[in-house]
């Protein structure tokens, strides 16, 4: 398994991503963060052999995504993942989606889930993945949660 790097997820916002609106669809949006999940499970050590070694994968339980600005065709974008809490088979974490002017043009707060895949069932991360964990929870938890986590979806009316 190799050693855990600072995750990093970079793509570029193709011409069939873009809409009739002349920018990203929002739908392409969480293309891109779904693709990030499949990165950053390699990072901490899940990659495809891992995953069939150990019997293990993580699904997304539920994500919010905010779309904070517009991205159009050949932007180059950037994806970086916060750790905003942990157990022993859940992430609680929040991507965010930069622009080349290391702008947030859109964040996913997601809850994943750590899977058993030969029982079918939530079950604790692998020992090396665990330890891998550990040490990016160690970084992220002194850090301040970006303003978009645990936002509700609501009307604001005037009282």
């Amino acid at each position: 398994m190799a050693e855990q790097q600072p995750f990093h997820y970079q793509t570029v916002v193709y011409q069939e991503w873009v809409d009739y609106n002349g920018h990203m669809n929002d739908a392409a949006y969480a293309k891109v963060f779904s693709l990030a999940v499949d990165a950053f499970m390699a990072n901490i050590g899940l990659d495809e052999a891992s995953r069939n070694y150990f019997s293990y994968t993580i699904f997304t339980l539920e994500t919010h995504l905010c779309y904070l600005q517009e991205a159009h065709q050949n932007e180059q974008l950037n994806v970086t993942v916060q750790l905003l809490d942990v157990d022993t088979k859940r992430l609680h974490v929040i991507f965010t989606m930069k622009n080349e002017m290391n702008e947030a043009i859109a964040t996913s707060e997601q809850m994943l889930m750590g899977i058993n895949t030969g029982q079918e069932r939530p079950a604790p991360f692998p020992a090396p993945v665990a330890k891998n964990i550990e040490v990016m929870w160690d970084e992220d938890k002194q850090l301040k949660a970006p303003k978009q986590v645990g936002r509700t979806i609501g009307i604001k009316r005037k009282s």
